[in-house]
C-alpha cells in the first residue's frame, strides 16, 4: 500500500507538500498541485484514516449496537440511523449484542477503543450506565434506558401501544384476550403487557395468568407460545403479541389447529415490519414507524455532536394501529 512519503518522491515534491494538496491546508502551485494528484492517482494513494483522526479527533464513524438485525424491526431501525448518518457524512459500525449483557459490554469498550464520534444502544442493559458515563462518548439510546440516568433517549410510547391493541379487540367484541410477551426481563415487553392490560381492566376483562405467556421475540418463540395457548380447555379468542415475529408465529400455530383467523381467532402484533403485509392473512400491527424511529434516533445524536452541552432529549413516539386481515377481514 502507498504512503504519503512514496507519493511525494513520485511527485518530486516534499510529503509536507502533499499534505497540503491532499488536505486543501495552503497554497500550492498549479504544477506541484498537478505532479502530486497525478502520483497519488497513479500509486492508488488512500490517505490514513487514523492519521486523519488523530490529528482532527473525530473519525466520521458511529457505532451501533442492536440485540438482533436478524430481527426486521432492528434491520429496519438501523437503515434509518443508516441513511441518516451517511448523509451527514458518517459512515456506521454495526454491532450484534443478541440481548446479552457481557457482549454487548464487550462492544461498548470495543467502539471506545476505534475512538467512535457517537454511539447509538439499542435496548441497553442495566448495568452497563456506569460505563457509558465513563465513556463520555455523545450518545442516544433507543427503546430503554437504565433508571435514573441522564441521557438522550428515543423510544416508542409502548404503553399506549398496548393499550391500542386492547381497545382495538374489545371493539370486536373479543374477551378472552391472551398475549405473548417478550422475555420478563425486558421492561418494553413489560410496558406493552401493562398498557394492554390497564385498558383491558378498565372495560371489566381480566388478563388472567393462564392467558399470558412468554417467548423470546422470534416466530418460533410466539408459536411454541400459541401452541400452548390455543391448546387450553378455554381457548383465547384473541392474542396480542408483543412483537409482530411472535405474531406470525401465532398464525401458524392457529393454521394448524385448524383455526380460523380472524372468524374465531384474532391476532394482532407490534412493530409493524415489512413482512406484516405479506404474510397470510395479512397482519394487524401496532404501527412504530421504523425508519423514521432510526432516522430521529441518528439526528440525535448528530446534534449532541454538534452540541455536546444541549439540554437532553426524551423523545417519545405515539405508535398508530394498522389494521389488516389478521383481525378483520377486508
Amino acid at each position: 500500500m502507498a504512503t504519503i512519503k512514496d507519493v511525494a518522491r513520485t511527485a518530486g515534491v516534499s510529503y509536507t507538500t502533499v499534505s497540503h494538496v491532499l488536505n486543501q491546508t495552503r497554497p500550492v502551485s498549479d504544477d506541484a498541485r498537478a505532479r502530486v494528484l497525478a502520483a497519488a492517482a497513479a500509486l492508488a494513494y488512500v490517505p490514513s484514516a487514523l492519521a486523519r483522526s488523530l490529528k482532527s479527533k473525530t473519525t466520521g464513524s458511529i457505532g451501533l449496537i442492536i440485540p438482533n438485525n436478524t430481527n426486521p424491526y432492528f434491520s429496519e431501525v438501523a437503515r434509518g440511523i443508516e441513511d441518516s448518518c451517511y448523509a451527514a457524512g458518517y459512515s456506521v459500525i454495526l454491532c450484534n449484542s443478541d440481548d446479552d449483557p457481557a457482549k454487548q459490554r464487550d462492544y461498548l469498550n470495543v467502539l471506545l477503543t476505534k475512538r467512535c464520534d457517537g454511539l447509538i444502544v439499542a435496548t441497553l442493559a442495566q448495568t452497563d450506565g456506569e460505563l457509558l458515563r465513563k465513556m463520555k462518548v455523545p450518545t442516544v439510546l433507543l427503546d430503554r434506558a437504565p433508571k435514573d440516568m441522564a441521557i438522550d433517549l428515543v423510544a416508542v410510547d409502548n404503553g399506549a401501544g398496548g393499550a391500542l391493541a386492547a381497545a382495538h379487540l374489545l371493539s370486536l367484541g373479543r374477551r378472552r384476550i391472551a398475549c405473548i410477551g417478550g422475555p420478563q426481563d425486558i421492561a418494553i415487553s413489560r410496558e406493552r403487557i401493562g398498557g394492554l392490560r390497564q385498558t383491558l381492566l378498565a372495560a371489566g376483562v381480566e388478563l388472567p395468568e393462564t392467558l399470558l405467556a412468554y417467548a423470546d421475540f422470534t416466530s418460533a418463540g410466539g408459536y411454541l407460545a400459541a401452541r400452548s395457548l390455543l391448546a387450553l380447555p378455554q381457548a383465547p379468542d384473541a392474542i396480542f403479541c408483543c412483537n409482530d415475529l411472535m405474531a406470525i408465529g401465532a398464525l401458524r400455530a392457529a393454521a394448524e389447529r385448524g383455526i380460523a383467523v380472524p372468524e374465531a381467532l384474532a391476532v394482532v402484533g407490534f412493530d409493524d415490519i415489512d413482512l406484516a403485509q405479506f404474510v397470510h392473512p395479512t397482519l394487524t400491527s401496532v404501527a412504530q414507524n421504523t425508519r423514521r424511529l432510526g432516522q430521529l434516533t441518528a439526528e440525535c445524536l448528530l446534534q449532541r455532536i454538534a452540541t455536546p452541552d444541549r439540554p437532553l432529549q426524551r423523545i417519545s413516539i405515539a405508535p398508530e394501529l394498522h389494521i389488516r386481515d389478521s383481525t378483520v377481514k377486508s
